[in-house]
């Protein structure tokens, strides 16, 4: 089966990869333009976890207001200002800023999590299950899983991302990086509603 220089267009369109690398990458899948695709995006999300070794201070403050009714601020850090002055980083700031005005994530990763915090989630979810009458051996493995569905919901890297629910914010991070070729950071939020309190994390 030939390859047609529109699916090399369309795979680099889609990767953010050069004609090259396409052309290469679906010779390598012997034409199975979804298996090409498999492919890269698994190679390009292990050079992105490679890359997050390396120090990222450049980047953006982004704004976004939702019906003058929630206002958001989030810090986004590459490698370079020349990144940072990318449509493709900009955008993603941008995308990150709407999330966070819909999902309203209380911290950026697990590893944010106040212990206090986590303490009062384990004990309201073992009490809950005591009261469930919940058998004591099955307790723990429960409650574990209730934890990690409570990260989900409160960690804006593990959140579903608002326009693309099939992958988490991270894994759109981390899609960004690899199409980027620098290290990215989500630095800092704060998220306002007006009426009620502001939310600020960071690290």
């Amino acid at each position: 089966m030939g390859i047609t220089i529109d699916e090399i267009k369309r795979l680099k369109d889609l990767t953010g990869v050069g004609l090259t690398a396409a052309k290469k990458a679906l010779e390598e899948a012997d034409g199975d333009f979804d298996k090409a695709v498999e492919e890269m995006r698994i190679k390009g999300i292990s050079k992105a976890d490679k890359k997050s070794e390396r120090e990222a201070k450049a980047g953006v403050i982004e704004a976004y207001v939702h019906g003058e009714r929630i206002g958001v601020m989030v810090e986004v850090n590459c490698e370079t200002d020349f990144v940072a002055r990318t449509d493709d980083f900009k955008a993603f700031a941008h995308d990150v800023a709407l999330h966070v005005a819909a999902a309203s994530p209380r911290y950026i990763a697990r590893e944010d999590v106040t212990e206090a915090d986590l303490k009062k989630e384990e004990e309201l979810i073992r009490a809950e299950l005591k009261e469930e009458g919940k058998p004591d051996d099955m307790i723990d493995k429960i409650t574990t899983g209730k934890l990690n569905k409570f990260y989900e919901e409160v960690c804006l890297l593990e959140q579903p991302f608002v326009k693309n629910p099939d992958q988490t914010v991270g894994e759109f991070l981390k899609e960004t990086i690899a199409k980027l070729g620098e290290n990215m950071v989500i630095r800092q939020m704060s998220r306002i509603e007006l009426g009620g309190n502001t939310d600020g994390v960071g690290n």
